[in-house]
């Protein structure tokens, strides 16, 4: 498949931008580094029903194993695209996959649910470096109109991580390994990895702040670079909605099939049949995205992320099962879009900061998700919890008149600026 070509920025904001052998090594390294990650990230679904039923944890408990992680990535996101315009991205990213890599390898020989909390706490830190800043690298590298596909092929590559990562160790179990073998195993490769990115990233660099010397850089800067603050509000709030369901989906899915019939065995590679359709999904969206308009897809991702959840609810039990894949294109196809239309609300020179809080308020929702449709489950049950789920994602879908109105400011005011340059 053939990466989207780069385009030269006008601001030379880094010394990738710009060069084409750069930014398509960049785009490599990144898209490595993401599938490593998510699929790291993922596993954590995985072994949630193993680890519930090794240590008799309720819904609720659940919950909370996968709001620590993801409440540790919340918490560092923001920081990490902060940091990395002083300390550069690479060393970020080598140090937070060196850091995840570290964790897994505790949690393999974690003896409780105390211990399993704390070793994912780590594991969730050192995963939010990676998104903010590979996302700021790539949109920096594909400033215009190749971005949407350039960050769907990295979306796609976490996807790809996915699969290989959480259905191999759902293989695995299936096949009677115990668990704690996979997740040391690959906390070793994860600090490997760290390795290779500080070679592998070596020419990457983040913006160089004190170059900006013109008055609407210094003036966006104390804003975060925000050109159409109601449409980039629109667009988190967007993200909130679709990450919890993300969340909230994934985290009980396997328990789903479980209350549904599905033998633990195929259950527990739920997630990594999701995440075969969002692999998909993830490319398919953004190059929809780049020719229907970015307002028709979000429309119809989020429209089939609802009626899918809700139909594995009423179909038998295996159509529901074979069902997953396909939930998974517009379950994980929309982050594509959301992502790609970051970087049209947000001045280059910001990136970083734009991103990590726009991964930050993702990321809490999926603290709160987790533990909140965990008690729901536990109040319940775990059917009418996934019927929550699948009527919460269509709230997103009033959003999209204000995100209409403002990605229709932003492209004549470029179109405008882009005139005059030439």
């Amino acid at each position: 498949m053939n990466a989207a070509s780069p385009v030269k920025p006008k601001d030379g904001s880094s010394p990738v931008r710009g060069n084409e052998k750069h930014a398509r090594a960049a785009l490599v390294a990144c898209c490595g580094v993401h599938a490593l990650h998510d699929g790291l990230t993922d596993l954590l679904y995985v072994l949630l029903p193993v680890l519930a039923q090794a240590f008799g944890l309720s819904y609720s408990q659940v919950g909370l194993v996968r709001a620590v992680n993801k409440g540790a990535m919340a918490a560092l996101q923001l920081p990490a695209g902060l940091l990395s315009e002083k300390l550069g991205e690479r060393k970020l990213l080598a140090f937070g996959t060196a850091c995840a890599g570290i964790s897994y390898i505790w949690l393999g020989a974690a003896p409780g649910f105390y211990s399993i909390l704390i070793a994912l706490f780590f594991a969730g830190a050192g995963a939010s470096f990676q998104h903010p800043l590979s996302s700021s690298i790539i949109s920096g590298a594909y400033p215009a109109e190749g971005r949407r596909i350039a960050l769907g092929t990295y979306n796609f590559a976490g996807d790809v991580g996915k699969v290989a990562v959480s259905g191999g160790t759902g293989m695995l179990l299936a096949a009677g390994i115990a668990w704690q073998m996979p997740a040391i195993g690959l906390g070793i490769l994860a600090g490997i990895c760290a390795a290779l990115i500080v070679i592998l990233l070596k020419d990457v660099r983040g913006p160089e702040p004190q170059q900006r010397t013109d008055r609407t850089a210094g003036k966006r800067g104390k804003n975060w670079g925000i050109r159409n603050r109601k449409g980039f509000v629109a667009l988190c709030l967007f993200e909130v909605i679709d990450g919890g369901t993300r969340s909230g989906f994934l985290t009980f899915v396997a328990f789903l099939m479980i209350e549904r019939g599905i033998e633990q065995g195929w259950a527990v590679i739920s997630v990594p049949m999701v995440a075969v359709g969002g692999m998909a999904g993830k490319i398919a969206c953004g190059y929809l995205a780049e020719r229907l308009g970015v307002i028709r897809t979000l429309v119809t991702t989020e429209v089939a992320t609802g009626a899918g959840i809700l139909l594995t609810l009423v179909l038998p039990p295996f159509a529901a099962y074979l069902l997953l894949p396909l939930i998974g294109v517009a379950l994980n196809g929309t982050s594509s879009v959301l992502y790609g239309t970051v970087g049209d609300l947000v001045d280059p020179k910001r990136m970083s900061r734009a991103f990590g809080l726009f991964y930050t308020l993702g990321s809490a929702c999926g603290v709160v998700a987790p533990l909140a449709y965990g008690a729901l489950a536990d109040k319940i049950g775990i059917l009418p919890t996934v019927a929550v789920v699948g009527a919460v994602v269509l709230t997103a879908l009033p959003l999209c008149i204000v995100l209409r109105q403002a990605v229709s400011c932003v492209k004549p005011a470029e179109s405008r600026q882009d005139n005059r340059a030439h």
